[in-house]
């Protein structure tokens, strides 16, 4: 297959994933909202984005790092499946323990540590499920992301439709997230070990010292940007309260929507093949990258304006007249949508050119 053909291929296999995904898990989102209101959705919100801030040490930027190496070389792909997937588990049961310790110092209520116990579990499983992803990726055959991430999606819409018809709270919709991401964990399992590498493990300190190193500034980048989307989530539930949690969520899920949609789309697709042309062809490295820059920023543009003028529109129409408030957080919110459509692409460029450490900085 072309290089063309190969691109145009991954990018309708991961934009399908996306807006399928994204889809599925936004209409539940708004079916969450509607059915909790805003104290118990708020309250669901902040299990998710607390246990989120300790995800980065379940994977510690190894699951990008393994994307750039093995899109360079094939043949190592068994051991980064083997020896990376030994360090994850170690660095996930410390995660448990971190995320544990934390909840309970902070002496919130019986449910809601309940619920961030859950979500720690399923924020664990999930880094897996990424890191399994990244060979789907270096190999460039996103149509097992597509598959599995829809598997996924359809368990955890259907699992928590159920549970909030039967009445059930918060707690069981996010128990119904974690059984979602254990099935495509299995899924990912037989597809990876039979696809594409058998696990081999490989303990030589001249390969597991540089692996850290430079999957550092992947995972240093990846908690800052965690930080930056989850941290105010958290700091309202402390300050201000549930309910203002639930109103600024409600927006905050619409931007997330569109970053993964048309950030994280793009970025994943050219990421391993900027990787390839960095050493191989500048030229086309160049051309590459100013085409999905300009794409970028078109549709950025595009969907900014629209927003800020049927904000509350949108917000009406999608959550009810009880999360009004949220109308002006999504005015101001969709502002960062923008830049970082401007600054996704060159920061995958500077991570494919091996130049990690500058977008960590």
């Amino acid at each position: 297959m072309s290089a063309e053909k190969s691109f145009v291929k991954n990018t309708f296999s991961l934009a399908s994933a996306e807006l399928v995904t994204k889809f599925l898990a936004f209409l539940l989102v708004i079916y969450i909202a509607r059915v909790l209101g805003e104290v118990e959705f708020g309250k669901y919100s902040f299990a998710l984005a607390f246990t989120l801030l300790f995800a980065f040490f379940s994977d510690f930027g190894l699951s990008q790092l393994t994307i750039r190496e093995v899109a360079n070389r094939k043949e190592a792909a068994q051991d980064y499946l083997g020896t990376v997937s030994v360090i994850k588990v170690v660095l996930s049961i410390a995660t448990i323990a971190l995320v544990a310790v934390a909840i309970n110092f902070l002496g919130y209520p019986y449910e809601v540590i309940i619920a961030v116990y859950i979500a720690g579990a399923y924020a664990v499983v999930n880094s897996f499920n990424t890191f399994l992803c990244s060979f789907y990726r270096a190999f460039e055959r996103m149509e097992y992301e597509l598959m599995t991430r829809v598997i996924e999606k359809v368990i955890i819409f259907s699992l928590a439709a159920v549970f909030l018809l039967l009445g059930y709270g918060f707690i069981a919709v996010i128990s119904a997230f974690l059984i979602g991401s254990l099935v495509r964990l299995a899924a990912s399992s037989i597809f990876v070990t039979k696809k594409f590498a058998r696990p081999q493990l490989n303990f030589d300190r001249s390969f597991l010292r540089p692996l850290l190193t430079q999957a550092l500034p992947f995972g240093l980048t990846t908690l800052f940007v965690v930080i930056y989307f989850k941290i105010d989530t958290v700091m309202l539930s402390m300050m201000v309260g549930d309910a203002a949690v639930g109103w600024y969520n409600a927006s905050y899920n619409i931007i997330e929507g569109l970053i993964a949609l048309i950030a994280g789309s793009l970025g994943g697709v050219i990421f391993p093949i900027l990787s390839k042309n960095f050493s191989k062809s500048p030229e086309r490295l160049k051309k590459i990258y100013l085409q999905s820059f300009q794409i970028m920023l078109l549709v950025g543009l595009l969907i900014f304006v629209f927003v800020e003028v049927f904000s509350s529109d949108i917000i009406g129409i999608l959550y009810g007249p009880e999360y009004q408030m949220s109308a002006q957080v999504l005015q101001i919110q969709i502002i960062a949508f923008l830049i970082i459509c401007a600054s996704t692409v060159t920061s995958t460029l500077l991570n494919s050119a091996n130049m990690q450490r500058i977008v960590a900085i």
